[in-house]
């Protein structure tokens, strides 16, 4: 059995970590928000450079007083922002002039994101970034590759990796086989109307990439009712949401989890570790259930 074991992602570790916590749409309450995440066990954040859905400089402001009150150095959390296209900014709320040519936006985005996500207050020189993601594809192939080239010129001093969000699998093949850099993490929505990417994830897995999801409950309601989903809850005594998180992570995919509550965030994290107990104490039910899922997303 310690072979099959082996063949569970979720129960060998390889879904670490259990989430990412994602800060979109937190507004003012980003800086708690953060701190609360990283108190319950949270050590990877998403944000971006994006002030129409982020406060990035907030998720500073929470980072930094984690580091104040000694509860984390900087290289014990993952970091990851993105550079978002004029298309995806608020024009009258933007971190670059949007007439600027690419090369500019991009430099000038990731240099606020650098400032706003610097580990010391009045010190930027020690400021990096574990992932920047292209917030999505330039409107042609052509832009997107240079895009990646710009970044790729920070890497590794400043920024440790590359990724992008809301990408097909034709333009993901493209930036890879164009890359010096190659993309480390692929962020998606994981829903029906993509067909939760199948072949994309395989490609991600075939090129080790990090596949990272998004709208994992709000996509996907017909999973969280699921007779598969409901089953896992019941026998490992957690919620749909935690039981439904539980088996995508185990297809090998991050999730991002953006909750307010800090209850949910206690319950979500210790949730994840009682599904993991109970599959080691019933493998061959835990197998069952997570083939039937497997088979729902992947027939």
């Amino acid at each position: 059995m310690s072979s099959a074991t082996a063949q569970s992602r979720l129960l060998s570790g390889d879904s670490e970590p259990a989430f990412i916590y994602g800060t979109a749409w937190k507004k003012d309450t980003t800086s708690k928000l953060v701190q609360d995440a990283i108190r319950a066990g949270f050590r990877a954040i998403d944000t971006a450079a994006q002030p129409r859905h982020y406060q990035e400089d907030l998720v500073g402001e929470g980072l930094r007083q984690v580091y104040k009150d000694g509860l984390l150095k900087r290289g014990d959390l993952y970091i990851q922002t993105k550079y978002t296209t004029p298309a995806g900014q608020d024009m009258n709320r933007m971190p670059y002039h949007p007439l600027d040519p690419l090369e500019t936006q991009i430099q000038v985005s990731v240099a606020s994101s650098l400032n706003n996500l610097r580990p010391n207050e009045d010190d930027q020189e020690g400021s990096y970034l574990d992932c920047l993601l292209l917030h999505s594809p330039l409107p042609t192939i052509e832009q997107t590759i240079l895009a990646w080239k710009i970044l790729e010129s920070y890497v590794p001093n400043k920024i440790r990796a590359l990724g992008i969000s809301n990408v097909t699998l034709p333009v993901l093949q493209a930036i890879n086989d164009n890359a010096t850099v190659k993309p480390s993490v692929v962020q998606n929505r994981f829903y029906p109307a993509t067909k939760y990417n199948m072949p994309l994830r395989a490609f991600c897995r075939e090129h080790s990439i990090k596949y990272q999801s998004f709208w994992t409950l709000t996509g996907n309601p017909n999973l969280l009712r699921s007779e598969t989903v409901r089953i896992l809850a019941d026998s490992a005594k957690v919620s749909t949401s935690i039981a439904l998180y539980a088996l995508v992570m185990d297809l090998g995919v991050v999730v991002l989890n953006g909750t307010t509550s800090t209850d949910h965030m206690d319950e979500d994290l210790s949730g994840i570790q009682a599904v993991k107990k109970w599959a080691m104490a019933d493998l061959e039910r835990w197998y069952q259930i997570r083939a039937k899922f497997q088979r729902m997303v992947e027939p």
